[in-house]
């Protein structure tokens, strides 16, 4: 059985999320509650009660947001962790950067159950550097600067600055920095796309997701390509192409 906690401070939620972990994750046994972090920090300051696999946590509560309860275990946390929000842009967004899970309210039964298949009881997860990476981009959602990424062999933090191509292969991607590393990626291109578009990358093919940043050289024709400063040569599809240029007009414009 995985162990969870739930923080939530609205009764209707509460026993709203115990009823769907009743009927849709059998495997999923709540072993306490609480509706705030004062409460919270009472159950896991108490040294006889069980540790949790995995915490429900809503952000905000009547006594803080719930970065609090998490800085005050300092540094020792030894459980997953399923952030549950309303649609909040920056808090889904500080959660894909930090791969720390979530789920939307009202809660959907197979995003549920999806959450609660990533829990990983007893493996190393690094949990408090992606909650400091989480916590710097709910708290600043412009300075983007620093990532989470779960790759094949464990979970990686990295400056976005020093990526300078994705690759997709099937479901996963190729992560490309500018020291020469690799880092295969359990998520899609598609993924990436979403998550960094707005910091500069461009999709110019369907396999291949760039850092505008270090773009050598555009060649034009049939076959147009662009060079990278790794010396990679990637295509620009056909159908992306007029979107690409202009794209390169307006940075050429912004110069």
């Amino acid at each position: 059985m995985v162990k969870a906690y739930i923080v939530e401070d609205e009764i209707n939620g509460l026993k709203n999320l115990q009823n769907m972990l009743d009927q849709h994750c059998g495997n999923v046994e709540v072993i306490g509650t609480a509706g705030s972090v004062r409460e919270a920090l009472q159950y896991f300051n108490n040294a006889t009660n069980k540790i949790p696999d995995v915490a429900f946590l809503d952000i905000n509560l009547p006594d803080g947001l719930v970065f609090q309860f998490l800085n005050q275990l300092n540094g020792n946390i030894k459980f997953d962790i399923i952030f549950v929000t309303a649609f909040e842009k920056y808090a889904i967004q500080a959660c894909q950067y930090s791969s720390i899970g979530y789920i939307v309210k009202p809660i959907d039964p197979d995003d549920l159950r999806d959450a609660v298949s990533r829990i990983t009881p007893g493996k190393n997860k690094k949990i408090n550097q992606r909650i400091d990476v989480f916590s710097q981009h709910y708290n600043n959602p412009n300075a983007f600067e620093k990532m989470s990424i779960s790759a094949l062999d464990g979970i990686y933090f990295i400056n976005i600055k020093d990526i300078i191509r994705c690759e997709a292969e099937d479901n996963y991607t190729h992560i490309h920095l500018k020291n020469g590393d690799r880092i295969t990626a359990s998520k899609t291109i598609k993924s990436y796309e979403d998550l960094l578009s707005g910091v500069n990358f461009y999709r110019v093919h369907k396999s291949h997701l760039i850092n505008l940043n270090y773009m050598r050289k555009f060649v034009k024709g049939d076959g147009g390509y662009l060079v990278m400063d790794d010396g990679k040569r990637i295509e620009v599809s056909r159908r992306r192409r007029p979107a690409f240029m202009e794209q390169m007009r307006r940075l050429q414009e912004g110069l």
